[in-house]
């Protein structure tokens, strides 16, 4: 049985071990600190950390400054209102290469309860496409821990993407971050490439397709850009088909990384699986997840549809 933890609450603790030993650490959040977790190294240390109100601009502004005057920034908000600060993060943190770390939480579906308006579907997509921009989604709580240490310990731009609900854990406490992509599942027939809380679903479906003849890799991609190409190219020449799941728009996430990817250098079979091209809504998230299709008996059954399609073999030789 998977042990169940808060990411937010992992990223919360972190930050607090992190500024014993490094005093440039300065902590900035918008008023929601509480929610983010954030407000753990606001009590431990209160001389370095700034709430800067509801206001998600100033929130990039000040920490764009103190990371001019050699501070290592992190500053936190919901996923949903960092996008207000978009312009921002382009022209500033990213065009300068700031070091300052962007770490959100509640994305995807997670803030179920209050609806379209707080949950956050497609900051991934704007995320991804600013250059110097590292783009991060973390699969349990272990791995956050160690993507917020690591890029507390490494130079530049990053956006760190959390939840709202409690996630299974996938990895052990000797887990190691860095940005290669894990094949946590070998198959032969189909790779499951998965980000953040699909990675349970996906090792879930893995196990379902298994009583089912159907040998399925299971690819866990928490480094979304840089993405790493090199293992899921592999993983689709050893598959021939591939599915991508992710907890966010199929538009420019994940899913639109992985198609980039192969459609320019080795074409095979693929589905992406996210939210379809619309707004979320007020529910359960365990109902939101199933609504929207992203959960292990979706990917059972997109897998098997795509397998059984006739696809010519677009590697074979043509006379």
């Amino acid at each position: 049985m998977n042990k169940i933890e808060s990411t937010r609450e992992v990223y919360g603790n972190t930050l607090a071990e992190l500024g014993d030993n490094n005093p440039d650490i300065v902590v900035i959040d918008a008023d929601l600190s509480v929610s983010t977790q954030t407000i753990r190294f606001s009590k431990k240390f209160p001389h370095r950390f700034i709430n800067v109100g509801c206001a998600e601009q100033n929130l990039i502004g000040t920490a764009s400054g103190l990371a001019l005057s050699g501070k290592t920034v992190f500053a936190s908000t919901y996923a949903i209102f960092l996008c207000r600060a978009w312009e921002q993060i382009r022209n500033t943190i990213a065009y300068d290469k700031l070091n300052v770390k962007i770490v959100v939480t509640h994305a995807g579906l997670s803030n179920a309860s209050d609806g379209a308006s707080h949950q956050s579907l497609e900051d991934i997509a704007i995320m991804r496409v600013i250059p110097n921009m590292r783009v991060i989604v973390p699969s349990d709580a272990i791995q956050t821990r160690e993507a917020v240490c690591y890029e507390a310990n490494h130079k530049g731009p990053a956006y760190i993407r959390l939840n709202r609900e409690k996630t299974p854990t996938v990895f052990e406490n000797d887990y190691i971050f860095n940005d290669n992509a894990i094949e946590l599942c070998k198959g032969s027939d189909v790779a499951i490439i998965a980000t953040g809380s699909m990675v349970h679903e996906a090792l879930k479906a893995s196990a379902l397709l298994k009583k089912a003849q159907i040998s399925a890799s299971v690819i866990e991609v928490h480094t979304i850009k840089p993405l790493d190409t090199s293992s899921i190219l592999t993983a689709a020449k050893e598959c021939g088909a591939v599915l991508t799941i992710e907890e966010h728009s199929k538009i420019g996430g994940l899913g639109s990384a992985v198609a980039e990817l192969l459609c320019t250098n080795y074409y095979v079979p693929m589905k992406i699986l996210g939210i379809n091209d619309k707004f979320g809504e007020s529910g359960q998230y365990l109902e939101l997840l199933e609504k929207n299709q992203i959960l292990d008996k979706f990917i059972v059954n997109n897998v098997k549809n795509l397998l059984a399609f006739p696809f010519p073999d677009p590697h074979k030789k043509r006379h």
